[in-house]
């Protein structure tokens, strides 16, 4: 059993325009994240926060918008996850907007032969600089790690593509531009929007996937906010009514823990400036996520061993 968890923030927020998501991955360590993984029986070290360079030109590329600061620090995060050593440690990222997951995979697919993702997320972030509406790259991560998009993105970490679209798996899905459901027809993804969540019932969405995903020989979970019904974490920048409640928020964790294929997990799109009230938003995530590591019929706690 792997009992060593290597953490590490990644201060993103130039992939939107919404000031706060730099704040993200101190706004999880106040929320204790660190300490309830220990109190789990896991040894945590923190690597601390990727450095990232100031943004000079906000609007360098209308399409693409800061595309220069989030290539340098999609960079700097796939080197950074190169120095961990996934046969030991287990990978926990800490976001940051949704943009780093370009330079989260560009580090962690190389240590594996056949990466699977779980996209778990309001939004598909499968725009390109064409189709998207806003040109936040935030909404372009999935796609460009799909070897989809600018080639300065795609080629984040020197190869594309991270990830075969055979891998990737998009849940909870209720906030889909035109370009991105064109794109998925056309690319076949597998993906249950909050429509089939709620039709085939969370329980069923998790055995389906965790099927889908046998061949791969590690799957990374990234762990959109958003995701969730609003009113459970406000604190993010692209909030969306009717998402993934509690109680299947909870039964998604624990499928996926039983199934010990989730070898790293990031957490984005935390924004503590838009909170409504206190760390809300990072305390329910804290709280929720030790589900995915708590082995309830032994009382102890386990994580992938892949």
């Amino acid at each position: 059993m792997k009992n060593k968890i290597s953490l590490l923030g990644m201060p993103m927020n130039s992939g939107q325009q919404k000031l706060g998501t730099h704040l993200g991955p101190d706004a999880l360590r106040d929320a204790k994240i660190v300490e309830k993984l220990q109190e789990l029986n896991y040894s945590v070290t923190d690597l601390g926060n990727v450095e990232l360079g100031e943004i000079k030109d906000k609007t360098n590329e209308i399409y693409l918008k800061n595309l220069d600061h989030v290539v340098t620090a999609c960079e700097s995060l796939a080197n950074a996850m190169q120095k961990i050593d996934t046969k030991e440690e287990f990978p926990l990222i800490l976001g940051g907007d949704h943009s780093m997951t370009i330079g989260t995979l560009a580090g962690i697919a190389k240590k594996y032969s056949n990466l699977g993702v779980i996209w778990f997320d309001a939004h598909g972030d499968l725009n390109i600089a064409d189709t998207s509406p806003s040109g936040n790259i935030h909404g372009m991560s999935l796609a460009a790690s799909l070897g989809i998009g600018d080639e300065r993105l795609t080629n984040i970490g020197g190869y594309a593509p991270k990830i075969q679209i055979e891998n990737v798996i998009l849940i909870g899905a209720r906030d889909l531009d035109e370009g991105e459901i064109n794109l998925i027809k056309d690319i076949g993804m597998k993906v249950y929007t909050m429509e089939d969540v709620n039709r085939l019932g969370m329980e069923q969405v998790i055995s389906e996937s965790v099927e889908y995903l046998k061949h791969c020989d590690g799957v990374h979970l990234s762990f959109d906010v958003d995701a969730m019904c609003p009113a459970l974490t406000p604190g993010t920048g692209t909030r969306v009514p009717n998402g993934i409640s509690h109680a299947d928020g909870l039964i998604f964790l624990n499928e996926l823990k039983e199934s010990r294929m989730i070898t790293s997990l990031e957490i984005v799109e935390v924004n503590p400036f838009l909170e409504e009230k206190g760390n809300q938003t990072a305390l329910f995530t804290v709280d929720l996520m030790t589900a995915l590591f708590r082995d309830a019929k032994t009382n102890e706690y386990e994580i992938s061993q892949n």
